[in-house]
């Protein structure tokens, strides 16, 4: 398969834009990319006609699948808010990936979604990226790309209910202080220890994390959660991104020298509750500007998946750069999940998921052209 006269936006660590280009992809896979006509017209050819393309679009932070669409608390699995430790869950066990909402997704060209349990829990669960096709979760699956841990109200208002703890922020820090510790004693027990310990679900699914084998994505908005975020991040040694970074305009400066990164959204919403007030479009701005690698995301179902591209164009009306906001929803978020080797730039070697768009991706009018996972129209 070959798509010709394209403007390619390749997204790779160059930041190449090829002006007139071709790309050769079979067997899901980019076999090559090149500027002018392909050698070989034999294969089924496309003629883009002069329309951009780039690499599928990525939304990292999402419960695409925990939450089908038009269903009320049957369809609803992405809060077991029964325990507020609970690092031994996995979004995959809870996807339906029949919902519709992975349909819209493919038709706004977002090819690949990070899934996540939702944030009722000190330590939620791990995280799971899935391309946007498919029947079965098991297929679809990347594999896992890290351990949901939350701070700040969510936690607090769903065990406060419940008359049980956590019910304030230093319970929240607490409960994550305490898994972690014990998760690492787990470890040295069963590395050194004469005696293997028990086996415990919870240590077992915070080793990867401990050994910086998958991201802490620590949900938190206010800025004190931000950083506390980041001190247990240190004190445990963690690799970590930060989810939401609602306030993080106010501490852009903070952010930058601690080489943070950040997953932005949603955009597109109001401010619900008291740890949104300071919400502002801007923020993606701000924290580019200041040296903070952002990506833009839609939280699903928050925000309807399908207005990922148009979650970056408002963030573009509000100060970000274009490129930037392409790099948002493609090279970064790939980074920040561990798949930049798979997914988020049109490379050889790389899965074949690109989106083609014969106007911005980023204007409320446009609909995409052709959309490509794994070597597949849809």
């Amino acid at each position: 398969m070959i798509i010709y006269n394209a403007k390619i936006y390749t997204m790779n660590d160059r930041n190449e834009i090829i002006g007139n280009g071709f790309v050769v992809y079979e067997n899901g896979k980019i076999q090559c990319v090149g500027s002018g006509c392909p050698d070989n017209t034999e294969d089924e050819m496309t003629d883009a006609k002069g329309s951009s393309l780039f690499p599928g679009f990525i939304d990292s932070h999402t419960h695409l699948g925990l939450f089908t669409s038009g269903v009320g608390i049957e369809g609803e699995d992405f809060n077991e808010d029964s325990d507020p430790v609970t690092p031994q869950l996995s979004a995959i066990d809870g996807i339906n990936p029949m919902d519709s909402a992975f349909e819209d997704a493919r038709r706004a060209g977002v090819t690949t979604v990070a899934v996540s349990p939702g944030s009722s829990n000190a330590i939620c669960g791990s995280i799971i990226a899935v391309k946007t096709k498919g029947k079965r979760i098991d297929s679809m699956s990347l594999g896992k790309v890290g351990m949901k841990i939350s701070l700040g109200e969510n936690p607090k208002m769903t065990y406060l209910d419940k008359d049980s703890t956590p019910v304030t922020r230093m319970a929240i820090a607490a409960l994550i202080r305490e898994a972690l510790r014990k998760a690492q004693k787990y470890i040295n027990d069963k590395e050194t220890g004469d005696d293997a310990p028990e086996y415990d679900a919870k240590c077992e699914a915070l080793i990867p994390l401990l050994k910086r084998e998958v991201k802490a994505h620590f949900h938190c908005h206010r800025a004190d959660d931000i950083f506390t975020a980041i001190r247990i991040a240190k004190e445990f040694n963690l690799d970590y991104v930060l989810i939401h970074c609602t306030e993080g305009h106010l501490i852009a400066d903070e952010l930058e020298k601690e080489n943070a990164t950040a997953v932005i959204g949603p955009i597109i919403c109001d401010k619900s509750k008291p740890e949104l007030a300071n919400l502002t479009p801007a923020n993606s701005c701000i924290l580019n500007s200041a040296g903070v690698d952002i990506s833009i995301c839609t939280d699903h179902s928050e925000v309807p998946i399908q207005y990922l591209p148009l979650s970056a164009g408002i963030a573009v009306k509000y100060g970000l750069d274009y490129y930037e906001a392409l790099k948002a929803i493609t090279k970064i978020p790939a980074k920040q999940l561990g798949l930049f080797d798979r997914i988020g730039s049109i490379e050889v070697g790389k899965d074949a998921d690109m989106v083609m768009f014969g106007s911005s991706p980023f204007d409320v009018m446009s609909s995409p052209e052709m959309v490509v996972i794994n070597g597949d129209e849809i």
